[in-house]
């Protein structure tokens, strides 16, 4: 699969983190620890799971939710963009991506296609 220089920059980031793989997703590259769904790789942006505990690290360094259209409504995931300076330390990357594992691993197996999912708003 090709892939642009953001996502391959991303995932090279991954690299030495043991069980990391990718999966190609509505337009973008899904990221897995084993069976966690943690990340998305979207439009050159690198967006990790939040939970309640995770969220605010995100919210005040001023870091935007996943969003995309869906049947007439706005959809925003609790998938935070990761901050610029977090993606360029491989370190750092490692530790707030194994939070955000985390953070998937308190979704219920059954429910974990569908969590994640918060309408904010009705496009017109």
């Amino acid at each position: 699969m090709p892939r642009d220089s953001f996502t391959a920059f991303g995932l090279d980031q991954f690299s030495d983190l043991p069980g990391v793989r990718a999966r190609s997703m509505f337009g973008g590259t899904g990221l897995y620890a084993g069976d966690r769904f943690f990340g998305i790789l979207a439009e050159g942006r690198l967006y990790f799971k939040t939970d309640a505990t995770s969220r605010g690290d995100y919210e005040c360094r001023g870091r935007s939710p996943f969003v995309y259209a869906k049947a007439r409504r706005t959809v925003a995931r609790r998938y935070f963009e990761v901050p610029a300076d977090v993606l360029e330390d491989r370190h750092e990357l490692a530790r707030w991506a194994q939070r955000a594992a985390s953070a998937a691993d308190k979704v219920p197996p059954r429910a974990r296609r569908e969590v994640g999912l918060d309408e904010v708003g009705t496009s017109t």
